[in-house]
């Protein structure tokens, strides 16, 4: 399985996304420059954290311009699985690939410190190596991590079960319902503000993060079966 790493000007967890993939997963990983169009000869697309553009507008808001993302798009509609972290989120949403919005932190404060997560919905490609209901250590680093949305799109992504990450025990940012994670209704792009490519390793003080890139790979693996 070959996977993309975007990085955009001001990205600064690329490093962090192809360690996790080259180093703990295994997998083939590139790095992918903004200016890129043409994502066809890889499997799964990540856009990682960091501060696009230096957060110019809003979060995200420059960045869905970038030529790359009419091949993430394209990507996305082929049904590969679309990953976007902390910014790689806010880029997802202003792309319009994924409801709602992200606003500042509750506090008004850029946050940075692991929390803890709770596994709402185990059956998509991004997380079926999870139990259902597992509370999993993830670390947070952000400042504009308060998702909202309106309540029909609340009520859609509740029917839906597109709820696939929520805050455990404390909503560290003021997260409406308190969500940490989604998916499009196809199930093939996640959003997620915490940084699981900063827990695939003990050494860091968790490995959950770990079970969401292998379950990627199943995912790929299970429908590229080859049959003699």
């Amino acid at each position: 399985m070959k996977f993309a790493v975007v990085v955009f000007p001001g990205s600064n967890c690329d490093v962090d996304m192809y360690h996790a993939i080259a180093d703990e997963l295994g997998e083939e990983v590139e790095y992918v420059w903004h200016d890129e169009d043409d994502l066809d000869r890889f499997d799964a697309i990540l856009l990682p954290g960091g501060f696009s553009y230096g957060d110019y507008l809003r979060s995200g808001a420059i960045a869905r311009f970038s030529k790359v993302m009419a091949a993430v798009k394209q990507a996305a509609d082929a049904g590969k699985p679309v990953l976007g972290v902390c910014n790689g989120f806010q880029i997802l949403l202003e792309a319009g690939l994924l409801p709602g919005a992200m606003r500042r932190n509750q506090g008004l404060k850029f946050i940075c410190r692991p929390v803890q997560l709770t596994v709402e919905n185990h059956e998509t490609m991004f997380t079926s190596a999870y139990e259902k209901g597992e509370v999993i250590t993830i670390p947070i680093a952000h400042g504009e991590g308060n998702y909202y949305c309106d309540e029909q799109t609340l009520e859609r992504l509740v029917k839906n079960r597109q709820i696939v990450f929520r805050y455990h025990g404390e909503n560290p940012n003021g997260s409406l319902a308190d969500i940490a994670g989604i998916v499009n209704e196809r199930g093939n792009v996640l959003g997620m503000m915490p940084h699981p490519e900063r827990a695939v390793d003990a050494l860091l003080g968790s490995a959950d993060g770990l079970k969401l890139f292998r379950s990627i790979v199943n995912y790929w693996r299970e429908t590229h079966v080859v049959t003699a």
